[in-house]
């Protein structure tokens, strides 16, 4: 049995932490419980998460005193700890300043001391007060219960060697016995092991168990897109498959991600009719310092930050008119409500039915902000995540904790997601040179 001594940063990030550390020994700083109270007023994922934990610690209380410590439903304890000023005379000189992350690190030590026969962590994600813990001799960890190793992400994609005569046989009829092991709608490259050119591409059909062809883009393009490499062509494949309710596009600046969704979610909604409306959305977060309060109203305001999708859905447009002289226009196609353009902020509480929605730079969202996105998904809807892990804005995830990272590797196994990472940058080739250079 260990103690683990909880920041405030890992309750604001996860309110369910309380119950993820099985059979030990929870602690919780009293100065943690004043900081959580600062921000429970706040309307956004933080000021939610700090109301759910003091509504969970509440509730504690009905077990007994959370002085003396109340048992949580793995068999491990929780309690609350007091802050005496004699604790901050045992930290180093340039720590007794009284702050709150002082205070916390004070409450650790004396902990550490006075239960020196069993082990003690301190569980923080904040890196420099992990530094500050180690300096002190304390044991200290990042909180990593939904963490992903962004090297060990689900790719989508893999490469399988087959004899020249299976490669044939594909080609023949279509289709081939699936090798074990492969996901839900995983894609495959096959390749002759005696001529390395001899190749096809497929995606792993789980209800069959098959092996089947991409999809060929139609000769008009998809929206006047045609894909430019391999991976374009798996993305379209099943951006275009009505079946697969969920899918995921994690690529670097340029690899077409966000054009790719937008063309297919187009040609679906105003081409096909499958879909009610197109609707794309993205999380409102600066890159850099904020520029603070935009005038205007609402449209005027949230301009700034829809702008790339508004550059995305310019071009394809007019690359569809010059092809189709009756296609409708940008402005007639938000007006019959076939698309729709809108921040994420106010998604809380809806239902989103018959919908074609996209999420871009989904990458700067927080899991807890994923699964509140997806379960607003209504029946008929279909929804795409784009964005990339090593592109974020928000402070408070990294490329291994963030919600698009989260959810790939959570839906992997499921039939109605599919997953394509892509590699290649497509927008030009100074931006695929500072892309691999800078």
């Amino acid at each position: 049995m260990k103690n683990f001594i909880l920041d405030t940063n890992v309750l604001l990030h996860d309110p369910q932490s309380l119950f993820r550390f099985q059979d030990n020994n929870i602690i919780i700083p009293i100065t943690v419980i004043e900081e959580v109270d600062r921000f429970k007023k706040d309307m956004n994922e933080t000021g939610r998460n700090a109301r759910q934990i003091s509504r969970i610690l509440d509730t504690m209380r009905e077990k007994g005193s959370l002085a003396s410590g109340v048992t949580l439903p793995g068999q491990g304890t929780l309690r609350v700890e007091l802050f005496s000023e004699n604790y901050l005379k045992r930290l180093p000189v340039d720590l007794r300043v009284d702050s709150g992350d002082n205070r916390i690190l004070a409450v650790a030590l004396d902990m550490r001391d006075r239960f020196p026969d069993t082990e003690l962590i301190f569980v923080t994600k904040d890196t420099n007060l992990r530094i500050k813990a180690d300096a002190i001799g304390l044991a200290a960890e990042d909180y990593e219960s939904d963490k992903i190793d962004i090297q060990d992400l689900y790719s989508g994609t893999r490469s399988i060697e087959m004899t020249p005569e299976a490669v044939d046989r594909f080609y023949g009829q279509n289709w081939l016995e699936a090798p074990q092991g492969l996901a839900p709608n995983e894609f495959i490259t096959i390749t002759d092991s005696s001529n390395a050119s001899h190749t096809a591409i497929c995606r792993y059909d789980a209800e069959s168990g098959h092996i089947v062809p991409v999809r060929k883009v139609p000769k008009e393009g998809i929206w006047s897109i045609f894909a430019r490499n391999r991976e374009q062509s798996f993305a379209l494949d099943v951006l275009m498959d009505d079946s697969i309710k969920l899918v995921t596009l994690v690529g670097k600046a340029g690899t077409g991600k966000t054009l790719l969704a937008i063309a297919a979610g187009l040609h679906k909604t105003a081409e096909e009719n499958i879909y009610n409306r197109l609707l794309v959305s993205r999380p409102v977060f600066p890159m850099g310092k904020d520029l603070g309060f935009l005038p205007g109203d609402i449209e005027e305001k949230l301009t700034p930050w829809m702008q790339p999708i508004f550059d995305n859905v310019e071009l394809l447009i007019s690359g569809h008119e010059s092809e189709k002289r009756h296609s409708k226009g940008y402005k007639e196609l938000m007006a019959m409500g076939l698309l729709d353009i809108e921040p994420l902020t106010y998604i809380r509480g809806r239902s989103i039915p018959n919908q074609y929605l996209i999420v871009d730079e989904a990458q700067n969202l927080t899991p807890h902000e994923i699964k509140t996105i997806v379960t607003r998904v209504g029946e008929g809807t279909k929804i795409i995540l784009t964005g990339d892990p090593y592109q974020i804005d928000n402070p408070y995830v990294d490329s291994s904790s963030n919600g698009l990272s989260f959810l790939v590797e959570r839906f992997k196994g499921e039939k109605i997601a599919a997953h394509v990472t892509l590699t290649k940058g497509e927008r030009s080739e100074l931006a695929e040179l500072a892309a691999n250079l800078l």
